[in-house]
């Protein structure tokens, strides 16, 4: 009989945390299992990167929990032939797992410094399908056509307009809205008919989405 690994124990153990948790989408959870989160966390931070909690990055950010990476991934209910937009790039991580189930990713991150650290760890992990560029992600893209599902891993204060009008009909959008400093709910909204109908899911923390590019790179 082989002799299973500390790190498979560990993949085990974190997936079977999800599925307690109420994960039970089975795309999502395989999405989990592929991506090895560890190449998205500092060395500092290696032992924890499976933990459920938020891990710090580079420029005063975070990698989400992944807990919340795999809830967030679930209510999108994204279709292998979806074209998918995040704003807020941070680690690479939450595209990286996106892109295992969706047709085409394009991530907007406002650091230029995390834009080119998560372009190398795709391209190193092989994900051709993520395209991560540095600009305004409370604008979006509003050059290409529109997504049919839109992630938004920072709270806006009210919600994105721009990014509301990037969203295909029957699109649904999944992001924190709230208070920057204040209590924050997760939020997912869903187009139809030009109407869009929304639909409070959990309370939640995150950094506040900023309108710009930063200006440290």
């Amino acid at each position: 009989m082989a002799e299973v690994s500390a790190a498979d124990v560990e993949r085990m153990e974190f997936q079977l945390a999800l599925r307690r948790r109420g994960i039970s989408d089975q795309a999502v959870l395989r999405a989990m299992d592929e991506v090895p989160r560890e190449y998205f966390v500092s060395a500092d931070f290696a032992e924890s990167a499976y933990a459920d909690r938020a891990l710090p990055i580079a420029c005063g950010q975070t990698i989400s929990q992944p807990y919340v990476v795999a809830y967030m991934t679930e209510q999108l209910d994204i279709e292998p032939h979806h074209r998918v937009l995040e704003v807020g790039t941070g680690s690479g991580y939450q595209a990286a797992i996106l892109s295992r189930l969706a047709r085409e990713v394009m991530s907007i991150e406002r650091y230029r410094t995390l834009a080119e650290t998560a372009s190398d760890r795709i391209k190193t992990l092989g994900y051709t399908n993520i395209v991560i560029l540095v600009g305004d992600g409370a604008a979006g893209m509003s050059h290409t056509p529109p997504f049919d599902r839109i992630m938004v891993t920072a709270a806006a204060e009210e919600v994105p307009e721009r990014l509301v009008a990037q969203l295909a009909e029957g699109g649904k959008m999944v992001l924190p809205i709230g208070p920057h400093s204040g209590p924050q709910q997760l939020v997912k909204l869903t187009k139809q008919a030009g109407e869009l109908t929304r639909e409070n899911l959990v309370a939640v923390r995150f950094v506040p989405l900023l309108p710009g590019r930063a200006r440290e790179l």
